[in-house]
């Protein structure tokens, strides 16, 4: 890959001071957009994702540079249901510059139980260098890093850039972005670009940037499993008759061999180098508790990066509160399955759900329903935006940036793929491998916030200044 020239050290320092000065007013605007519970589930109140949106476009509009700004929705993949609301803004490049996509996504995943948040989990609390919050890093971060971004290169290059730019906020990413191909589809023209960035994702460490490079796909779904045809008393039957709760726990168990390694034929994995990462960071990073050991086998990136995994990542069973002495006649779980770059999400599932029919115990009934697939992603490395953004990101944080992959998926990045396939894509994030994302005590390192808004400033900069 050749390298680009660094950014010149006056139009470096200018975007610096810019970026300083406004950080407080950045850091202020999201802690109102956490405040706002935008849980995109269909169980949660979609007001709060409007309410959202509404919030988004405030600012976006704030910003006084696009042409248009609207909030919009598609409908649903197979569906006539509306998904949720997007922010979309609009600015034509000027004299041969290329166009921009910033994405981000506004919606957050549920809170989880308040009990287990130190802090109120929408009301964003500061402790030492981290702000904590429900989406305080998922992604409203992503979200305040562009608007952040913008407002630098405005106050550094004057509001009558040549940089074309689209914003594009999504509003159902937690939830699927189900309506995220149709609404590509209907915005087509107004989302064309040269070069994609998706802030969604992570970096190396709070002091090291990183562009993720492999993300893996994911398989989810409702999985039912059944027994009886009504419950019955488990002293009378017990021993002779066997229970949903067996019949599920002895099938899941199937899914992985001694080593934790996932055991279902036809899933694949990718040979790829890893950096060095031993398992006490994974230990430390994770919080795996004293004395229990890490699963699978290979590097532990290779683990994570490019192997399959399974998870349960819900269940639903009597209380043991309200346990009564009873067999259970069904029980469901919510499966959620990481695939390795390289293989089709489709066949993942196919592979899985025979696993499942082939190996359900005691002719137990098997059903599954709520399938949501997406495929993974290597990002093509060799084009010149890869190579600008690496530059940025090296000059806003005074340290080389890391190509690297990550366990998570964005699945949408292939239909951004296929729709913009001269695109050139780029995946980006506000977050470190302690911000806990998705999980209780989520939190957002300000120092890495405020070094991320300054390497985007930077690459938007050096995109003015380039011929398209």
């Amino acid at each position: 890959m050749t390298s680009a020239p660094p950014t010149r050290p006056d139009l470096l320092d200018s975007l610096r001071t810019s970026v300083q000065s406004g950080l407080p007013s950045a850091i202020a605007d999201l802690s109102r957009l956490v405040r706002i519970p935008s849980v995109s589930w269909a169980a949660f109140d979609p007001r709060h994702v409007r309410d959202s949106a509404d919030a988004v476009a405030s600012l976006v509009t704030g910003l006084g540079v696009f042409e248009t700004v609207q909030i919009s929705s598609a409908t649903q993949r197979a569906s006539e249901v509306l998904g949720q609301p997007a922010v979309l803004a609009t600015r034509a490049a000027r004299n041969g510059r290329p166009t921009i996509m910033l994405y981000a996504h506004h919606d957050v995943q549920p809170p989880g139980n308040d009990e287990d948040w130190e802090s109120p989990p929408f009301e964003p609390t500061v402790r030492g260098e981290r702000l904590y919050g429900r989406g305080a890093a998922d992604d409203k971060a992503g979200v305040m890093a562009h608007v952040a971004a913008i407002r630098a290169l405005v106050e550094t290059s004057g509001p009558d850039f040549d940089l074309g730019l689209v914003l594009f906020i999504e509003g159902e990413e937690e939830f699927g972005s189900r309506s995220f191909a149709s609404f590509l589809a209907e915005h087509h023209a107004e989302l064309e670009a040269d070069v994609i960035v998706v802030a969604d994702s992570d970096n190396w460490n709070v002091d090291t940037p990183a562009l993720t490079v492999g993300l893996r796909g994911n398989v989810t779904f409702r999985l039912t499993v059944s027994t009886l045809a009504h419950a019955s008393h488990s002293g009378m039957f017990g021993g002779a008759v066997p229970d949903g709760m067996l019949a599920m726990i002895r099938l899941l168990a199937s899914l992985h061999d001694e080593n934790g390694s996932v055991a279902v034929a036809g899933l694949t994995s990718r040979d790829a180098e890893t950096p060095d990462y031993d398992e006490e960071q994974l230990r430390r990073e994770a919080g795996l508790l004293d004395g229990v050991g890490a699963i699978g086998t290979g590097s532990i990136l290779s683990r994570i990066w490019s192997q399959p995994a399974i998870t349960v990542t819900g269940f639903d069973a009597p209380s043991v509160a309200n346990a009564s002495n009873t067999l259970s006649p069904s029980t469901s779980v919510r499966i959620s399955a990481r695939i390795a770059p390289g293989q089709d999400a489709a066949d993942a599932f196919a592979a899985i759900e025979r696993h499942l029919r082939a190996n359900a115990p005691f002719g137990a009934r098997i059903e599954i329903t709520d399938v949501d697939t997406g495929n993974p992603f290597l990002v093509d490395t060799s084009g010149w935006a890869v190579t600008e953004a690496k530059q940025a990101m090296t000059d806003a944080w005074g340290v080389e940036a890391v190509e690297m992959g990550i366990g998570g998926s964005i699945p949408f990045i292939a239909d951004l793929v296929e729709r913009f396939p001269s695109a050139q894509i780029l995946v980006t994030g506000v977050e470190d491998p302690d911000s806990r994302a998705h999980s209780p005590n989520e939190s957002l390192h300000l120092g890495v916030f405020h070094r991320a808004v300054l390497a985007e400033a930077v690459l938007l900069a050096r995109l003015n200044e380039r011929a398209g």
